[in-house]
């Protein structure tokens, strides 16, 4: 397979995205800095150990002068204060100065938690994004956003702070969960329904293929969503505009994922494919898109195996006031006005900040509310087969 690569325009912050087969083994020619006595510092999770293991060796093979590797647990609670805090000291303590390299290899935790403490190390140093899930590789790791989470919501500290390179391995991919695989999914068809109508036709006809982890399928997706992303990343770096659109259904799905703990009991993926469905019905509601578009997001989005309601998710206990209270915190919150990505039709997204909350109170309580219960015994018996 050959080796794709795209570049993120933004002056002296630019870099390239590689995206390929077999990338982990020729990762010293990626990386955009010479090998020679440089020290190297990568920071994975448990999970993903294996493939750390793999670019240590190659490293130090193609004479880095020193690989240090620190191995955190998985799972969104990696995100916090006591693991940003034991980054950094896992950093200092062995010796990291301002010449030396970071690498984050395992998905969007290790992604934002280690790129928010390269920004912050010695004031900055360089690091490079390697993601190794499907959600990672398609949108986590490419735009320069980091962070931690706290108990006030998710992603509330961090920084923009640029990647040196992002390698996506597609390899990495074959030894993913099924949930793990849907829950990125649900990313990629967020480009689609943003501003692409024919990708989500396309996602429509060969969804099943993505999902089957078809390597021209997989090739195809990840250039498509990059070149989506870096489109809105270039025009828009630092999120005072175009780039709060690739929040679309976030706002739902963060405040779902606060409801859930970050215990696992609902992947990121997975609340952005509920909360995309929830930004469609407030669109419908809001006389902004046709119900068929609506039909037809839900009903893709089932078809794959991804869940569409706050009902279909097993343990979830919450409350519409409780919900509420989390997005009133969210990012785009501005003048005190909820600002919502909301849609004129699949493939028309755009920015509306007066949203009466007698709307959003609905849509929360239709999509926890229980209805559709064919779709909720569907989800719950396919997440039991994926866990």
């Amino acid at each position: 397979m050959q080796t794709k690569i795209l570049t993120i325009d933004l002056d002296e912050r630019s870099y390239d995205i590689y995206i390929g087969s077999g990338l982990l083994y020729r990762i010293s020619e990626l990386i955009p800095q010479a090998l020679e006595g440089r020290r190297f510092y990568i920071v994975t999770d448990d999970h993903v150990h294996d493939y750390a293991l793999r670019v240590q060796e190659t490293l130090q093979q193609d004479g880095a002068a020193r690989v240090e590797m620190l191995v955190l647990p998985h799972g969104e609670r990696t995100k916090s204060f006591y693991n940003l805090e034991e980054v950094a000291s896992f950093f200092l303590e062995n010796g990291l100065t301002r010449d030396s390299v970071v690498l984050a290899v395992g998905g969007g935790v290790i992604g934002d938690l280690t790129g928010f403490a390269a920004s912050v190390a010695m004031r900055g140093v360089s690091y490079v994004q390697v993601p190794t899930t499907l959600l990672s590789q398609v949108d986590s790791s490419v735009g320069g956003k980091t962070g931690i989470n706290t108990r006030e919501g998710k992603n509330l500290v961090g920084s923009f702070y640029q990647p040196s390179a992002v390698i996506a391995d597609i390899e990495t991919l074959q030894t993913l969960p099924k949930r793990e695989l849907l829950a990125g999914y649900a990313e990629i068809v967020k480009y689609g329904l943003i501003q692409d109508a024919p990708f989500f036709e396309w996602l429509e006809q060969n969804g099943a293929r993505v999902c089957a982890l078809d390597e021209e399928a997989l090739s195809h997706v990840i250039d498509t969503s990059c070149r989506a992303k870096a489109a809105i990343v270039e025009a828009d770096e630092k999120e005072s505009g175009r780039r709060a659109l690739l929040n679309l259904g976030h706002t739902f799905g963060h405040a779902l994922e606060a409801a859930a703990h970050y215990d696992g009991t609902l992947l990121h993926g997975e609340a952005v494919s509920i909360g995309m469905v929830m930004a469609f019905d407030l669109s419908h509601r809001l006389g902004l898109c046709d119900f068929e578009d609506l039909e037809r997001v839900e009903a893709h989005l089932q078809s794959v195996g991804l869940p569409t309601r706050a009902s279909q998710v097993e343990g979830l206990e919450t409350k519409v006031d409780d919900l509420l209270a989390v997005m009133r915190r969210d990012k785009k919150v501005l003048g005190g006005r909820m600002v919502f990505v909301v849609v004129g039709g699949i493939g028309g997204a755009y920015l509306k900040d007066d949203v009466p909350e007698d709307m959003v109170r609905a849509v929360l309580t239709d999509s926890l509310g229980g209805e559709k219960k064919e779709a909720t015994k569907r989800w719950s018996s396919a997440f039991s087969s994926l866990s």
